[in-house]
């Protein structure tokens, strides 16, 4: 597809093997595919209604081939935007239907509508398994939009998550929506509203966590989740498993295990990855701690630098301030001023009403983007006071978290919450939070901490690394405290 039509509509067609694995959890979960309706609120081309047609016909072998095929036909029902999309499945679906489908164009008509599946109503009766990839990306709502799904937003919308809403919508009480989406719902803020309406009116019943992304999504940045919710039913211990690679053939698991929902519906959920991580996560259910309790809040780097590129300069001046980019914030913990990748942008001339891109006081910066893939998610340094000294301030660009005192002297040292952010068991932690390349303030914000008492006590240890590591890892339970 050309990429201006990608972007627009948000598209990423599934790999086959995923749509496999989604309807074995749709089986696994009780679908009785010889009776179900099953709608794909966004078919594109068929990647999953030709495999549930398979299925239903694989459900009636006994069946006469005309009555099985007027049968399935009258049992799934697509909707899809794009005319071209929709006209490929029909041609899929047909396929699938095998040797009946050349009665196809003379007396069945398919139920694959070429519509925006948001304006659509809920019909009776209803369907049993709405199931699909949903379109990801921003999404600007209408004022008559917004008042409709206003119970699953919060901020800015992600269409996906107004999809997940209109499934929820749309399926029968008792049964299933499994959908294929982004792992940002699981954590982010905006979609807290939508995870509190999915805790109390569809809890997840099972999760796949592909951390896979080459060969997968191209151009997706951040964890896909294949998950399958019941309606109307009770919020328990969801199964998850990590698939780690996918190929045309095969898929390659790594973990499974199960994870709690956390009693407050708007709270992340915290997902492993691995078994120290489903481990860790028993254990954090009784951290009741959080950065707010150490005394510090989170606050992203003023300066987008785009948006100042004039006050913006290479070299020093009486007058200008040094720019602390995230590369500052090296990998062993320490601060250092550098400029490898923005020789250019060294320096800002910050002018008269512009205060409030000062930074006059130390601080722990936290570098605001990392990936799975690299050795810690959080990187944490303390801007110390020694720069303040010299410069008097500084300016923080965007792509850095700033977690600042709350209070004049707050319970935990800046320089033991530095060590805190640093360690591994805190660093799997925030992993347990987030899917994505983003490490947000909300995020930060609730990962479950130690009592700020106990963490302030390991001040003695700060020179020494990995017992400080352990002695934290023994906070939670998960160590030996000796």
């Amino acid at each position: 597809l050309p990429a201006d039509i990608r972007s627009k509509f948000g598209v990423f067609y599934t790999p086959p093997m995923l749509v496999a694995r989604l309807l074995d959890s749709v089986t696994a979960a009780g679908i009785d595919w010889a009776t179900c309706r099953v709608l794909d609120p966004a078919c594109g081309g068929g990647a999953f209604l030709a495999p549930v047609v398979q299925r239903m016909a694989a459900a009636l072998p006994d069946c006469n081939p005309t009555v099985r095929m007027h049968n399935i036909v009258n049992r799934i029902a697509g909707f899809e935007i794009d005319p071209f999309a929709a006209w490929m499945s029909r041609i899929f679906v047909s396929v699938a239907l095998g040797a009946g489908c050349e009665m196809l164009a003379d007396d069945v008509r398919l139920s694959i509508k070429v519509c925006d599946a948001l304006d659509e109503e809920s019909r009776e009766p209803g369907f049993d398994l709405v199931v699909g990839n949903p379109p990801y990306g921003r999404m600007k709502l209408s004022d008559e939009r917004r008042g409709r799904y206003q119970r699953s937003l919060f901020g800015h919308a992600n269409i996906y998550g107004v999809f997940t809403d209109q499934a929820l919508r749309l399926v029968n009480p008792g049964g299933l929506v499994a959908l294929v989406t982004p792992a940002s719902f699981l954590a982010g803020e905006y979609f807290k509203a939508l995870r509190k309406l999915l805790v109390t009116k569809a809890p997840p019943i099972s999760l796949d966590v592909v951390v896979a992304r080459r060969g997968v999504f191209d151009d997706v940045l951040q964890e896909t989740v294949l998950t399958v919710y019941r309606s109307g039913g009770q919020p328990g211990r969801p199964t998850v498993k990590v698939i780690a690679s996918v190929s045309l053939d095969e898929i390659h698991e790594e973990y499974s295990g199960h994870f709690q929902l956390p009693d407050g519906p708007l709270a992340p959920w915290m997902v492993p990855r691995s078994d120290f991580q489903g481990n860790l996560i028993e254990h954090m259910a009784r951290a009741t701690h959080r950065l707010s309790d150490f005394g510090y809040e989170v606050n992203t780097g003023p300066l987008v630098w785009n948006r100042h590129k004039a006050q913006l300069y290479r070299r020093h001046r009486r007058g200008r301030l040094p720019v602390v980019w995230a590369e500052s914030i090296a990998t062993n913990s320490c601060f250092v001023l550098r400029y490898d990748r923005h020789t250019e942008t060294r320096w800002i001339y910050v002018q008269e009403r512009q205060g409030w891109l000062l930074q006059a006081a130390p601080c722990v910066l936290v570098q605001r983007t990392t990936s799975k893939e690299q050795a810690k998610r959080l990187n944490a340094a303390l801007l110390p006071q020694t720069v303040i000294d010299k410069y008097g301030a500084v300016v923080v660009e965007n792509h850095i978290n700033m977690v600042r005192p709350m209070i004049e002297s707050p319970p935990v040292s800046p320089e033991v919450l530095v060590a805190v952010l640093n360690t591994d068991v805190v660093d799997e932690a925030f992993r347990c939070l987030s899917g994505s390349v983003a490490v947000s303030a909300y995020e930060l914000n609730a990962v479950p901490l130690p009592p700020p008492r106990a963490v302030q006590g390991l001040a003695h240890l700060l020179d020494d690394p990995e017992a400080f590591n352990a002695a934290v890892l023994a906070l939670y339970g998960c160590g030996d405290s000796s």
